[in-house]
């Protein structure tokens, strides 16, 4: 596939109207571009020079998980395509339960990853909610204490090569990879300034970042769907809803206001309810002898 061919593709599958794109229309076109006979060609003009290497290599860096996140195809507002390289390295901490700006898809085209999701309950595992933001496309992340709140596990899923999901921007989810993986990941249009952060005090956590990963519709129940959606059982169609909804926190996420009488810091520790939250560091750019290292091994891992 050509580049200006896989950027229609994106274009048109998403829309341009004022309405966000749908959860599955965003796992349908990530799941087309993830068929090796696509992203094969694709990854290998990218690496062969058909980019625009300054701009890619700024917007892609070592996530503090341990995996690299690069850019593809740069499509802002409308949309992100990235891919996510997993060395089966993990970071400093687990990724914490978190939802995104925007309704986001991922493909797997190596390895494995593990998909949980979570919705408010009142018999729920205590947690500590923060609101993340961003500076702008590639900018430090802030965060900021809400308040507590409870989540309880919904649903468990393992994805495997060929598979993919959609999230809704508001779905509650973590997921966790299971050694070396790659995977295609879609952000579209953001929705919204913030994110939900949660981490859980069942357990004590220290991190160097805000623990995010594969994983950035307002109003109404979010709709978590994938290739096979996992909502109690597996079944080849369907969806699991209300997993995301507006009630996370008593708090107004929209406002920013910090009823609870936490701070907001940028550095250093955020100790809240027992659960700890150090300061995110600043996003490092990969070198580009690492990006196209990493994307010439993905083009000849696809057979190209």
């Amino acid at each position: 596939m050509q580049v200006e061919e896989a950027r229609r593709l994106l274009a048109e599958r998403l829309g341009g109207g004022p309405a966000p794109p749908s959860p599955e229309s965003a796992r349908a076109v990530t799941a087309r571009l993830a068929h090796p006979d696509t992203l094969g060609p694709l990854v290998r003009r990218l690496s062969a020079g058909d980019l625009d290497l300054a701009e890619c290599t700024r917007l892609s860096y070592r996530h503090v998980l341990g995996f690299d996140k690069l850019l593809l195809l740069a499509g802002a507002p409308r949309f992100m395509l990235r891919v996510h390289f997993w060395h089966g390295r993990t970071g400093p901490a687990p990724e914490d339960i978190h939802n995104h700006r925007c309704a986001i898809a991922s493909a797997v085209l190596r390895g494995s990853v593990r998909m949980e999701c979570y919705e408010p309950a009142a018999d729920g595992v205590p947690a500590t909610a923060y609101q993340e933001t961003i500076d702008g496309p590639g900018g430090a992340w802030r965060l900021q204490r809400v308040g507590d709140a409870r989540l309880r596990l919904l649903c468990t899923e393992q994805y495997g090569p060929g598979r993919s999901y959609g999230l809704a921007a508001r779905t509650l989810h973590r997921v966790v990879s299971e050694g070396p993986t790659v995977t295609l990941f879609l952000e579209t249009a953001p929705q919204r300034s913030v994110t939900d952060v949660y981490v859980r005090n069942s357990s004590h956590v220290t991190s160097t970042g805000t623990g995010r990963s594969d994983s950035a519709s307002d109003g109404g129940p979010a709709t978590y769907r994938t290739s096979a959606t996992a909502g109690g059982s597996v079944t080849d169609t369907g969806s699991v809803t209300d997993i995301g909804d507006d009630r996370i926190t008593d708090h107004d996420r929209s406002s920013g206001d910090d009823r609870s009488g936490g701070d907001s810091r940028t550095v250093g520790d955020i100790r809240t309810g027992g659960a700890e939250r150090a300061g995110p560091p600043p996003k490092t750019p990969l070198p580009p002898a690492v990006y196209l290292a990493e994307l010439d091994a993905l083009a000849r891992s696809l057979g190209y």
